[in-house]
């Protein structure tokens, strides 16, 4: 028997109460449960019906869809613990209900670009298993027309509710589908009370609102994922351009301290121009983003070493005085005057790092020398 997906309470930032969730919870557990065996049957079918080009693309994402519920359902148990909850895991529990599910590991192309919560991944499930029943003609109540309309006119509520959600450029023309189911539903019901025959004609009208609560779901979705990479873009545009001034900065310290200094050309990020307004677009400048701030990374780690290379010279100038003066030797001319041109050139502006390293490899080399003849 065929069952639908539960209501979910509460919405996206507002926790629901905990007997609601435990409501819940139990009929998403049926219907997961109920769906599956649904699916292995239909599946099944499909293989028999020798149609499995035809239907596998469908049958595939809603297994898809439906593996995706059932891992945010082991998420969601595991955030319940029993019932053990406070506000935070309630409020947890109702982002994971309504936030986007994870399917970017899904073999299906199509769910891969979709960005749906859990409760229209159950309805974009449910809408592709009743369009799966009618093109295989398996509806468990065929001959019941009655339950099949009543099926019809929820499912219209439900399109009703998602196409008030749909952008004013795009909702005419989904109020218009809409319109058209209603009244073809409409129609079948007067016909069936004359006495007509409505069986051939109901199955298409259930395809056709199938398919519609599903362009509809699909939409939204691709609406939300594309302003949620426009708020990523705005994010990441506002970090790397952060960091670049932060490693010019960086670059203008250097110069004026150190040289050699790394000479590669700084990348900017607005040279990847304005932040685009459609989604292929945005995907190109994100990427574009991450390339800038990888490069600017790496220069500023080349910067970073240049500044250690300064500091590991006076570093190694402490050590080489140190060990002079243990060994008794740190008054011999030779390693004074050494020592004394190694401090100015690292007081120098900039530092000359490769003079620097000279000077100290010939105070090394002297005191080498002078530890020989101590010994």
């Amino acid at each position: 028997m065929s069952t639908t997906s539960p209501a979910a309470p509460g919405q996206l930032g507002v926790a629901a109460r905990p007997n609601d969730l435990l409501e819940y919870l139990g009929r998403l557990e049926t219907w997961l449960a109920v769906r599956r065996a649904e699916l292995d049957a239909l599946d099944e079918q499909i293989v028999g019906s020798g149609r499995q080009a035809e239907l596998t693309g469908d049958m595939a994402l809603a297994l898809a869809l439906w593996q995706a519920a059932k891992t945010r359902q082991n998420l969601l148990l595991a955030t319940w613990d029993s019932g053990r909850v406070g506000q935070q895991e309630l409020e947890r529990l109702s982002a994971l209900i309504w936030g986007r599910l994870d399917t970017a590991g899904s073999q299906v192309a199509q769910l891969q670009s979709m960005a749906v919560s859990l409760p229209e991944a159950g309805r974009l499930c449910d809408a592709l298993v009743a369009q799966l029943r009618t093109r295989l003609n398996t509806d468990p109540n065929a001959e019941q027309q009655q339950i099949r309309l009543r099926g019809l006119r929820a499912q219209l509520e439900r399109i009703r509710d998602q196409a008030a959600l749909e952008p004013p450029a795009l909702a005419p023309a989904a109020q218009a589908r809409l319109a058209g189911l209603a009244a073809r539903t409409q129609d079948l019901t007067d016909k069936r009370t004359r006495g007509g025959d409505i069986g051939g004609l109901l199955g298409t009208l259930e395809i056709d609102a199938a398919r519609l609560e599903r362009d509809l779901i699909v939409g939204s979705a691709q609406r939300r994922e594309a302003r949620d990479l426009l708020t990523r873009a705005r994010e990441e545009l506002a970090d790397v351009t952060a960091r670049e001034q932060a490693v010019r900065a960086l670059a203008a310290q250097v110069a004026a301290s150190v040289w050699p200094a790394p000479q590669t050309p700084l990348p900017s990020a607005a040279s990847l121009g304005p932040v685009p307004n459609t989604r292929t677009a945005l995907v190109g400048y994100v990427e574009g983003l991450g390339r800038v701030a990888a490069q600017l990374a790496e220069i500023q780690s080349a910067l970073g070493g240049a500044l250690a290379g300064r500091d590991a010279a006076a570093s190694l100038l402490g050590a080489l005085q140190a060990k002079a003066a243990a060994l008794g030797v740190a008054g011999h001319p030779d390693l004074a005057e050494l020592g004394a041109l190694a401090g100015r050139r690292l007081a120098a502006t900039p530092v000359v790092l490769p003079v620097v390293q000279q000077v100290l490899a010939a105070y090394s080399a002297q005191l080498d020398h002078l530890s020989r003849g101590r010994s």
